[in-house]
């Protein structure tokens, strides 16, 4: 059973530096569930989940003098869980995703400005099919996958309820895996903030 304290999350970040186990607990409690969530779209395998929630806690408790946000760690923590996802897809040599990634990235590494273009009309591509869905599903897809905010916050944020966000979220990605296919949608929820 989770304790209700005044403990912010700055004081938690501020004694995660100075190598407080029960503030590291306490931040473990915040976020992992939130990340194992997340991974879980992209792995769909639990153990494998698991394994990057513990190795991003890992990092972070081995890295804690080094922190550089006040605030919240949750941007921090969702970038650390993408670049384990990316890297878990390079670790699949024989995976489909994996090989059209490399054709992918092959494409883009011709030369640095034709890289740029290519990538600016990616976002292009991806904001455009956002924006052909219904103004409910834009702020929810935008809020939950771009700026990693819980159902919960969002449905306070648009005043709807936890299961009309998680409908709405489940219909918007539908629609967009739709309109840019599988390998784009992936690169989408992989690299764009």
């Amino acid at each position: 059973m989770e304790k209700h304290t005044n403990i912010t999350e700055q004081n938690l970040i501020k004694a995660l530096k100075q190598g407080s186990h029960k503030a590291f607990d306490r931040i473990y409690q915040m976020y992992s569930k939130r990340l194992y969530a997340y991974s879980l779209q992209f792995t769909k395998s639990p153990e494998e989940s698991e394994d990057i929630v513990q190795d991003v806690f890992i990092k972070l408790w081995t890295n804690k003098e080094n922190i550089k946000q006040d605030e919240t760690l949750r941007s921090l923590l969702f970038i650390m869980v993408k670049h384990h996802l990316i890297n878990a897809y390079r670790s699949r040599l024989n995976h489909p995703v994996y090989e059209e990634y490399i054709k992918y990235t092959e494409t883009l590494s011709v030369n640095d400005t034709h890289h740029h273009v290519e990538y600016t009309e990616f976002v292009q591509q991806v904001r455009t099919a956002i924006g052909t869905l219904p103004s409910t599903q834009q702020k929810v897809i935008v809020l939950s996958r771009m700026q990693h905010l819980p159902n919960k916050e969002i449905a306070e944020k648009l005043s709807l309820s936890e299961q009309t966000v998680k409908n709405q979220l489940s219909l918007g990605l539908k629609s967009l895996k739709e309109k840019l296919g599988l390998l784009s949608f992936i690169l989408m929820l992989l690299f764009i903030n």
